[in-house]
Protein backbone atom coordinates (compact mmCIF):
# COMPACT_ATOMS: atom_id res chain seq x y z
CA UNK A 1 0.00 0.00 0.00
CA UNK A 2 1.21 3.02 -1.01
CA UNK A 3 1.84 6.10 1.79
CA UNK A 4 -0.55 8.94 2.11
CA UNK A 5 2.19 11.48 1.78
CA UNK A 6 3.33 9.59 -2.01
CA UNK A 7 -0.51 9.87 -2.85
CA UNK A 8 -0.46 13.57 -2.02
CA UNK A 9 2.59 14.00 -3.95
CA UNK A 10 0.94 12.47 -6.61
CA UNK A 11 -1.94 13.69 -6.94
CA UNK A 12 -2.38 16.95 -8.03
CA UNK A 13 -5.74 17.75 -6.85
CA UNK A 14 -5.45 16.03 -3.29
CA UNK A 15 -2.26 17.71 -3.10
CA UNK A 16 -3.62 21.44 -3.76
CA UNK A 17 -6.35 21.33 -1.43
CA UNK A 18 -4.41 20.25 1.52
CA UNK A 19 -1.82 23.24 0.39
CA UNK A 20 -5.18 25.48 0.76
CA UNK A 21 -7.13 25.58 2.59
CA UNK A 22 -5.60 22.93 4.30
CA UNK A 23 -2.44 24.83 4.82
CA UNK A 24 0.06 21.57 4.98
CA UNK A 25 2.91 22.30 2.39
CA UNK A 26 4.60 19.03 1.66
CA UNK A 27 7.84 20.34 0.41
CA UNK A 28 8.58 22.24 3.60
CA UNK A 29 9.16 20.20 6.76
CA UNK A 30 12.28 22.42 8.26
CA UNK A 31 10.92 24.13 11.34
CA UNK A 32 12.27 27.84 11.62
CA UNK A 33 14.15 26.88 15.00
CA UNK A 34 15.62 24.60 16.69
CA UNK A 35 13.64 21.71 18.72
CA UNK A 36 13.08 18.27 20.02
CA UNK A 37 10.79 16.73 21.98
CA UNK A 38 11.07 17.12 25.99
CA UNK A 39 11.04 13.04 26.41
CA UNK A 40 13.33 12.64 23.64
CA UNK A 41 11.73 10.64 21.45
CA UNK A 42 12.20 10.91 17.66
CA UNK A 43 10.56 14.11 16.08
CA UNK A 44 10.38 14.52 12.67
CA UNK A 45 9.36 17.46 10.82
CA UNK A 46 7.44 16.64 7.25
CA UNK A 47 5.16 19.69 6.24
CA UNK A 48 4.72 23.23 6.93
CA UNK A 49 2.25 25.62 6.94
CA UNK A 50 1.99 28.85 4.97
CA UNK A 51 2.81 31.27 8.25
CA UNK A 52 5.98 29.30 9.23
CA UNK A 53 4.50 26.11 11.30
CA UNK A 54 5.31 22.69 10.90
CA UNK A 55 3.99 19.40 10.99
CA UNK A 56 5.95 16.39 13.09
CA UNK A 57 5.81 13.10 13.62
CA UNK A 58 6.53 11.93 17.07
CA UNK A 59 8.57 9.10 18.22
CA UNK A 60 9.54 5.70 15.54
CA UNK A 61 7.55 4.21 13.33
CA UNK A 62 5.12 5.47 9.79
CA UNK A 63 2.22 7.89 9.34
CA UNK A 64 0.44 6.50 11.85
CA UNK A 65 2.69 8.34 14.92
CA UNK A 66 1.21 10.73 16.61
CA UNK A 67 1.48 14.31 14.62
CA UNK A 68 2.40 17.44 16.64
CA UNK A 69 1.82 21.09 15.24
CA UNK A 70 4.40 24.20 15.96
CA UNK A 71 3.60 27.63 14.86
CA UNK A 72 5.88 30.67 13.99
CA UNK A 73 5.08 32.46 17.78
CA UNK A 74 6.35 29.92 20.16
CA UNK A 75 3.31 27.13 20.71
CA UNK A 76 2.96 23.68 19.94
CA UNK A 77 0.89 21.14 20.39
CA UNK A 78 -0.22 17.17 19.58
CA UNK A 79 -3.51 17.70 17.08
CA UNK A 80 -3.77 14.15 15.71
CA UNK A 81 -2.45 10.55 16.17
CA UNK A 82 -0.99 9.52 12.41
CA UNK A 83 -1.49 10.87 9.03
CA UNK A 84 -5.07 9.82 8.18
CA UNK A 85 -6.44 11.92 11.30
CA UNK A 86 -4.65 15.18 10.32
CA UNK A 87 -6.16 14.89 6.73
CA UNK A 88 -9.48 14.21 8.18
CA UNK A 89 -8.77 17.63 10.35
CA UNK A 90 -7.63 19.49 7.33
CA UNK A 91 -10.26 17.91 5.19
CA UNK A 92 -13.53 18.65 7.31
CA UNK A 93 -11.88 21.34 9.36
CA UNK A 94 -9.11 23.45 7.64
CA UNK A 95 -9.70 26.57 9.84
CA UNK A 96 -9.42 24.24 13.26
CA UNK A 97 -6.72 26.68 14.33
CA UNK A 98 -9.94 29.34 14.38
CA UNK A 99 -11.85 27.24 16.44
CA UNK A 100 -9.93 27.09 20.09
CA UNK A 101 -12.76 25.90 22.04
CA UNK A 102 -13.58 22.80 19.40
CA UNK A 103 -16.77 23.96 19.03
CA UNK A 104 -19.16 23.47 15.60
CA UNK A 105 -20.51 27.11 16.47
CA UNK A 106 -17.26 28.07 16.30
CA UNK A 107 -16.54 26.00 13.16
CA UNK A 108 -19.44 27.49 11.34
CA UNK A 109 -18.42 30.89 11.69
CA UNK A 110 -14.83 30.36 10.35
CA UNK A 111 -16.55 28.50 7.36
CA UNK A 112 -18.70 30.76 5.78
CA UNK A 113 -15.58 33.11 5.73
CA UNK A 114 -14.02 30.49 3.78
CA UNK A 115 -16.79 29.31 1.99
CA UNK A 116 -17.21 32.95 0.58
CA UNK A 117 -13.61 33.39 -0.24
CA UNK A 118 -14.12 29.57 -1.62
CA UNK A 119 -17.33 28.22 -3.05
CA UNK A 120 -15.98 25.09 -4.33
CA UNK A 121 -14.21 24.63 -1.42
CA UNK A 122 -16.90 21.15 -0.30
CA UNK A 123 -16.28 19.97 -3.93
CA UNK A 124 -13.26 19.59 -3.80
CA UNK A 125 -12.78 18.58 -0.27
CA UNK A 126 -14.77 15.67 -1.48
CA UNK A 127 -12.58 15.00 -4.36
CA UNK A 128 -9.12 15.14 -2.34
CA UNK A 129 -10.94 12.74 0.16
CA UNK A 130 -11.78 10.34 -2.80
CA UNK A 131 -8.03 10.29 -3.97
CA UNK A 132 -6.67 9.50 -0.68
CA UNK A 133 -9.48 7.08 0.24
CA UNK A 134 -10.81 8.68 3.11
CA UNK A 135 -14.07 8.42 4.90
CA UNK A 136 -14.91 11.65 5.89
CA UNK A 137 -15.98 12.39 9.58
CA UNK A 138 -18.48 14.92 10.37
CA UNK A 139 -17.03 18.15 11.61
CA UNK A 140 -18.38 17.62 15.06
CA UNK A 141 -17.00 14.37 15.16
CA UNK A 142 -13.57 15.75 13.78
CA UNK A 143 -13.76 18.30 16.88
CA UNK A 144 -14.42 16.25 19.56
CA UNK A 145 -11.32 13.92 18.21
CA UNK A 146 -9.16 17.28 18.13
CA UNK A 147 -10.56 18.21 21.67
CA UNK A 148 -9.30 14.35 22.97
CA UNK A 149 -6.26 14.14 21.10
CA UNK A 150 -5.16 18.20 22.57
CA UNK A 151 -6.55 16.98 26.42
CA UNK A 152 -4.89 13.76 26.09
CA UNK A 153 -1.63 14.96 25.30
CA UNK A 154 0.85 14.50 27.96
CA UNK A 155 4.60 16.15 28.91
CA UNK A 156 5.89 13.47 26.17
CA UNK A 157 4.69 15.76 23.60
CA UNK A 158 5.72 18.84 24.53
CA UNK A 159 8.00 21.01 22.67
CA UNK A 160 11.14 22.48 23.82
CA UNK A 161 13.23 25.46 22.27
CA UNK A 162 16.61 23.39 21.87
CA UNK A 163 19.14 26.44 22.53
CA UNK A 164 17.34 28.13 25.61
CA UNK A 165 15.74 24.69 26.86
CA UNK A 166 12.67 26.74 27.01
CA UNK A 167 9.07 24.98 26.60
CA UNK A 168 6.69 26.20 23.55
CA UNK A 169 3.46 27.30 25.31
CA UNK A 170 0.38 25.40 24.39
CA UNK A 171 -0.83 25.79 21.22
CA UNK A 172 -4.71 25.68 22.67
CA UNK A 173 -5.54 26.30 26.33
CA UNK A 174 -6.85 23.79 28.27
Amino acid sequence: MRSLITVLRENEDAGEYLAWPGDLELGRSEHVEEVHLASGARLEGFAGDGAGGTYFFCGEGGEERPVLHADSEGRAGLIAVGLPELLRLLLVVPWWRDCPGFTVEESAAAAVEYLADEPDLIAGRERAAEALGLALPSEAEVLARLREVVGGAGEEFQLVFTPEGTLYEPLFAR
